[in-house]
């Protein structure tokens, strides 16, 4: 079944009343009408299905069959702080992080990465554009959230920001020890939240992984391979994900 998100608000006992640019989509592209079924999802994990009752111009009302929490949420909250990569990078990141369970993606500015985004506008509007991606994931792997997309921070900030997440690791190319990085893996994936930090094309600074070991990270070998920062987040959140889900 198709699946749309509503917020709180748009559900009153057994209706939901689904309003925007979705009305448009089930109208017209999908072509679906009075009787048809779809899961309406609430953003907070909670899986509705609904049967159509009506459709107007502005809004498509649903009657409410059942409800059922998600099953696609890992019981562990993966946050991906990744450095602004170059090009269109960061939309390719953002759509498959979401496929593999990431809770929150926040990017990061960081001394090597190329591209800055200083603007204050620019970054609103590129937040926007990912937040889109993000919600356009969520809904093709059936997830029970939409995972936020922050607006970029330093590197610093991100620090701060990172102290009410419980555990947090950051790989870097010039850590050692296998053995220690499995270990690490595997306490990350028993803990309630956990704090995913990855360099840019050019990769960390060593004083920035310094200022990552005193905010008290724990810094982790990928293996012997130079990995892209593309490649980098998606390793580590699919080894958390094998290891998390039930």
């Amino acid at each position: 079944m198709y699946r749309f998100y509503v917020n709180e608000d748009d559900i009153t006992g057994s209706n939901i009343t689904i309003t925007g640019r979705d009305v448009n989509h089930i109208k017209n592209v999908l072509r679906m009408g009075q009787g048809d079924r779809i899961i309406a999802n609430d953003c907070e994990g909670t899986d509705y299905y609904c049967i159509i009752e009506n459709i107007s111009q502005d809004e498509v009302g649903l009657v409410i069959e059942s409800s059922k929490k998600s099953e696609a949420e890992l019981k562990t909250k993966l946050y991906l702080f990744q450095s602004l990569p170059k090009k269109d990078k960061m939309e390719l990141i953002i759509q498959k992080a979401v496929e593999l369970g990431v809770y929150e993606i926040i990017p990061i500015i960081t001394k090597r990465c190329v591209v800055k985004l200083e603007d204050i506008k620019k970054q609103e509007k590129k937040t926007a554009r990912w937040q889109a991606i993000a919600e356009a994931a969520a809904k093709q792997s059936a997830r029970g959230i939409i995972p936020d997309v922050k607006m970029p921070m330093k590197l610093s900030d991100a620090a701060v920001y990172a102290k009410n997440i419980e555990y947090n690791i950051i790989p870097f190319e010039h850590a050692e020890g296998m053995d220690y990085s499995r270990e690490i893996m595997d306490k990350a994936a028993g803990c309630r939240s956990v704090g995913i930090f990855i360099g840019p094309e050019g990769g960390f600074e060593r004083d920035e992984v310094e200022l990552a070991k005193q905010a008290g990270m724990k810094v982790i070998s990928l293996g012997n391979r130079i990995l892209r920062t593309e490649t980098a987040g998606m390793t580590v959140l699919s080894i958390l994900m094998f290891k998390i889900s039930d």
